[in-house]
């Protein structure tokens, strides 16, 4: 037992092995490495660190959070530190914190990857290729295409086939990857399908929901950058859907998010289809979010008399008159 979690809970997930199947989403937990105070980083049965670039990024102007009814809207502008300064400086000593001591699987650590043209994948690729420790890798595909006349990756299936599959050939060893999809389209489905052709080994969804929040006595809007992405409780259900949605469409493995921040959340995620969950917003009030929701599926597993998590996916049925 960990954690108070029973080993009903260990999963795999396109082929990496996980203590369970909650993971902590990107840009929610940084590099990881700055919660060791505060989170058994050992414990946990994953971390999506924070988006990386080609070079370092400073990211969108203050303020870049601000609280909305059940959620969170955020325009971080994915600052980071360049996938470099992350290969040398953080990921050896996460990888260290995470070290396994015992029979179970480590925590498995996914980078996510972004950019503004296909080089600029390939490239990030290229350098985290040689990093060891590496459990796989979430494609970002929510940024516009400067090649493109801005035309974002994540609303294009052709653009986003052509990312997916240069990645993929990019990636030398075996690690998985996984397209991370935007709920901002018209359907998920057809991009869902087109990751999968092109080479994915799983995708994972929903990104966030772009969105406004104004400052009605100044009459701007609350966030710098003006448009953010929400995300928390609030989107929940639209997360649901579009999770079930896409696990229909593709064979591949789905990750689901968007506003987990209970046990009964991510069994509720599982059941639409996703083979494994990351919690996101819930991490902002509570760093151990991971570990506490993983706990609460756990006795949600053993209430229900159900042997293994991954005995919970896709089991959704509808009743005649709501389908």
């Amino acid at each position: 037992m960990l954690w108070g979690m029973s080993r009903r809970l260990a999963t795999t997930l396109c082929g990496v092995s996980l203590k369970n199947p909650v993971l902590a989403a990107s840009g929610t937990y940084a590099y990881g490495i700055e919660l060791k105070g505060l989170v058994p980083l050992d414990a946990l049965g994953g971390i999506v660190v924070k988006g990386l670039s080609r070079e370092p990024m400073e990211g969108n102007p203050p303020p870049r959070l601000v609280e909305s009814a059940a959620g969170m809207i955020n325009s971080v502008g994915l600052q980071n530190i360049g996938v470099r300064a992350f290969v040398r400086d953080k990921l050896p000593e996460l990888r260290g914190v995470i070290a396994n001591s015992d029979a179970r699987p480590s925590t498995a650590i996914f980078a996510n990857v972004f950019g503004y043209c296909v080089d600029d994948y390939v490239e990030v690729l290229r350098v985290l290729e040689d990093a060891e420790g590496l459990a796989g890798y979430e494609l970002n595909v929510s940024c516009p295409n400067t090649r493109h006349g801005g035309i974002f990756f994540s609303s294009d299936a052709a653009l986003l086939a052509e990312v997916v599959g240069a990645a993929r050939v990019a990636i030398r060893s075996a690690r998985p990857l996984i397209v991370k999809l935007s709920p901002n389209v018209a359907r998920i489905e057809p991009l869902a399908r087109a990751a999968a052709d092109a080479g994915a080994s799983g995708i994972s969804l929903v990104n966030t929901f772009v969105s406004l929040a104004i400052d009605a006595p100044a009459r701007r809007a609350r966030i710098g950058a003006g448009f953010g992405g929400l995300s928390g409780p609030a989107i929940k259900p639209i997360a649901l859907r579009m999770v079930y949605e896409a696990a229909q469409a593709v064979t591949i493995p789905a990750i689901g998010m968007g506003g987990i921040a209970s046990g009964v959340d991510a069994a509720e995620f599982m059941i639409a289809g996703a083979a494994a969950v990351e919690v996101g917003t819930a991490n902002f009030w509570d760093p151990q979010a991971p570990l506490r929701i993983a706990g609460e599926l756990d006795r949600f597993l053993a209430d229900q008399g159900i042997a293994r998590a991954a005995d919970l996916v896709g089991t959704l049925q509808f009743r005649k008159a709501d389908s």
